[in-house]
């Protein structure tokens, strides 16, 4: 007997759904495709407990007859493909025909559909794979899927769930990617009975501000151009209203929403001089190609593509992008040739000591060129004087050492390894301004500064929250930031944590949030600046399970407050900075593990000369 077995249709049902389900919000992504595959002018989505125990998508679409509603729970049955070349030419969402088999694999699911031309619709109830009944029933022309509890039959899959509010965000997510691809179509959203959605056909600049916000009317700029490669359409941000949370960047090809860094890449190099870098820009761009030229079917979620003509596409969206941004004023543009330039011209566009003056000529009366000695040379006097002024100009430069003495009885344990002991009168350098130089019994100790004070408030951020003992320093005018839905979910999610740390927060309705006050280290700060790159550190590791929430938030309002590297540390600054950071109850590394000390035996530095 061979070792080679085939597996059961139920096995096989369950391996596909592990591909094609991650999470509620991929059973989502699928029916929502579904429902615009069907020609649905009308979409609503329900969900209760983060799509754990009820995912319900209702439309308005072509609906199936009895033997279609039957049959599209099978494995690979598909109404996308009748031959071998329709997978190369693939104008539609899906086309493997796995997706609603492997749903109904490790779900309760319950299906009504209808077609116009039926005078009566179809119902059927799966669990399991299994059909437990198809009946007849009375409804309207299109169709509802209820999916209900998720992974009742896989609890280790279940138990790997994320949050209620977490799940609910990927949901919002997927909903807004496909509502941003079809504005043609009206879509409705409710999460435990609250509505979050309710988007009316119009047009793209109408959907997305329907779906962000009013703010965007004004700060998104049109995107249009047609080559013999591609067709480039959409809206992207001005550079002043991008922001440090990443994720309203949405590329559509052919309709459909995919994930490309390279593309990414062009259009971020587009923005290149115009915004900090560690800002994000918002896009929502269209790109429609042959389908012959493209590749969806690298992953198994069928987000990522490849191109057949992937460089010139980079250099073409990079300046179709760049050209948007410097015919709305964004970028300076010099035309000399335009008459319209000369036209324009102000005579009173220079001020009062901005006018040309002629040059002027400076002599010093003090040169001598018969001051030099038989060989013709400068005098020693002098060039040792010019030399003095040389070296003092060096230890005057921010790129050198600044010493301060002062007096500190701090007394560091590293490790009885370590041999050391500071004096009583000790002196500390910064180098570089990045560094803290001071000498010890063996040699001499480096302190990264930035790594220092973040190490810092981190573990006085983690006591805070333990305490919800954070000091608040209220604002004079209260700031209102907008979120997208999607953010804003994971914000409530940490609205704890942040009140623990000495926020003052409310929420203002319309995905808006008032900050009232922040913590005291942080009066100074830009309170949205502050508290989307927070967000944004969230979004970025919360995936990692050895942290957990209240971590994340430490870690993120920590290296936004902290000390940055360039900043000017006088001797008091230094000594507090040593001080609380061997406080700590792990002064050697950052809290994502970085070195913070660095130690020069006498032996080391023997050996460097």
């Amino acid at each position: 007997m061979g070792i080679i077995n085939v597996l059961p249709d139920h096995t096989a049902n369950q391996i596909a759904a592990g591909e094609v389900v991650q999470r509620p919000a991929s059973v989502v992504k699928e029916l929502l495709e579904n429902s615009v595959d069907a020609k649905a002018t009308k979409v609503t989505l329900y969900i209760k407990e983060g799509g754990r125990t009820l995912i319900q998508i209702s439309d308005n679409g072509l609906g199936m007859s009895d033997v279609d509603a039957r049959l599209c729970w099978e494995r690979h049955a598909t109404s996308k493909l009748n031959v071998i070349d329709d997978l190369f030419a693939l104008n539609t969402f899906g086309f493997r025909g796995e997706a609603l088999a492997s749903i109904a694999a490790v779900a309760q699911v319950e299906m009504k559909t209808k077609r116009n031309e039926d005078e009566v619709g179809t119902h059927i109830v799966i669990e399991g794979s299994q059909v437990k009944m198809q009946d007849v029933i009375a409804i309207p022309t299109g169709t509802s899927i209820a999916v209900k509890n998720l992974f009742f039959n896989v609890p280790a899959r279940r138990n790997f769930l994320k949050s209620d509010t977490s799940e609910a965000a990927h949901i919002i997510e997927e909903f807004m990617r496909v509502a941003l691809a079809n504005p043609h179509i009206s879509f409705a959203m409710h999460n435990n009975e609250s509505e979050v959605f309710h988007v009316l056909v119009g047009t793209l600049k109408q959907r997305i501000i329907a779906l962000f916000g009013d703010k965007y009317n004004q700060n998104i700029l049109s995107v249009n151009e047609s080559t013999q490669i591609a067709n480039i359409y959409g809206f992207v941000g001005k550079p002043d209203f991008a922001k440090r949370t990443r994720g309203e960047q949405y590329f559509f090809v052919n309709q459909r929403f995919v994930k490309n860094s390279y593309l990414n890449h062009a259009v971020v190099g587009a923005y290149q001089d115009l915004m900090p870098t560690d800002n994000f820009p918002f896009y929502v761009l269209f790109i429609d190609v042959d389908p012959k030229t493209i590749d969806i079917n690298v992953h198994p979620t069928k987000t990522e593509i490849k191109f057949r003509d992937e460089k010139n596409l980079y250099t073409i969206l990079k300046a179709v992008v760049k050209r948007t941004l410097g015919q709305h004023t964004i970028t300076p543009q010099f035309d000399f040739e335009t008459p319209s330039e000369i036209q324009h011209f102000n005579p009173n566009f220079f001020q009062r000591d901005e006018i040309p003056r002629p040059p002027e000529i400076k002599v010093d009366p003090n040169f001598n060129p018969f001051n030099r000695d038989s060989y013709g040379n400068v005098p020693s006097s002098t060039r040792e004087q010019s030399n003095q002024r040389h070296w003092q100009s060096l230890y005057n430069s921010d790129a050198d050492l600044k010493g301060d003495a002062t007096h500190s009885t701090i007394q560091p344990s590293l490790g009885d390894d370590l041999d050391i002991e500071v004096s009583i009168q000790k002196e500390f350098m910064q180098i570089l301004k990045r560094y803290v130089l001071t000498s010890i019994k063996s040699g001499l100790m480096l302190i990264d500064q930035k790594a220092a004070h973040e190490r810092i408030l981190y573990e006085r951020y983690l006591g805070q929250m333990e305490k919800n003992g954070g000091v608040s320093q209220q604002l004079l005018f209260p700031v209102i930031i907008q979120f997208n839905p999607a953010d804003l979910v994971l914000f409530q999610e940490l609205f704890h944590e942040f009140q623990s740390l000495g926020f003052v927060l409310d929420d203002f309705g319309n995905n808006q949030i008032v900050v009232n006050g922040l913590p005291a280290e942080a009066k100074n700060a830009n309170p949205q600046q502050l508290l989307e790159g927070m967000l944004e550190f969230y979004k970025t590791y919360k995936t990692d399970v050895k942290m957990d929430k209240r971590e994340s938030v430490a870690r993120g309002l920590s290296k936004r407050l902290g000390i940055q590297y360039g900043e000017t540390l006088n001797r008091e600054e230094m000594r507090n900075l040593v001080d609380e950071l061997f406080a700590c109850t792990m002064p050697y590394q950052t809290s994502d593990g970085k070195s913070i000390v660095k130690m020069l035996s006498g032996e080391d530095l023997e050996r460097m000369f």
